[in-house]
């Protein structure tokens, strides 16, 4: 039985690693908003404490009926007092690491779904 297509039309996150990701096996090594519809733009945050209300309220403009939080390379979830003008137009959140972030997004985007996924890219010391 096919589960997935062969190939999608949406840009996917084909390939990620320590402070950095792939999409459409472009190499991204900053924080970045993906969306299923086309949307991608740099998210202007290096460090989860620098995350505040106003990166979500920039997602709740996006219309989607999903967001997906990649949190860097471990899960932390964001403060809910940045959550409210997701919450306040009914859009879920997912909270998870970034990798985990990338596989989800790939998945739900290839079922047609309007998902955007939030990638905290952090700096890798040392820089790889």
């Amino acid at each position: 039985m096919k589960l997935q297509p062969d190939k999608s039309d949406v840009q996917t996150l084909t390939a990620h690693g320590p402070g950095w990701v792939a999409i459409n096996n472009e190499r991204v090594e900053s924080s970045v908003v993906v969306g299923s519809r086309g949307e991608r733009f740099p998210w202007n945050c290096a460090r989860f404490d620098e995350l505040g209300p106003e990166h979500f309220a920039q997602l709740a403009s996006l219309g989607a009926e999903l967001i997906i939080f990649g949190s860097g390379s471990r899960i932390r979830f964001p403060k809910p007092v940045w959550l409210q003008a997701l919450m306040a137009q009914r859009t879920g959140v997912e909270t998870m690491d970034t990798a985990a972030a990338c596989r989800t997004y790939n998945i739900l985007a290839s079922e047609g779904r309007h998902v955007v996924a939030a990638l905290l890219i952090e700096d890798v010391p040392g820089g790889q």
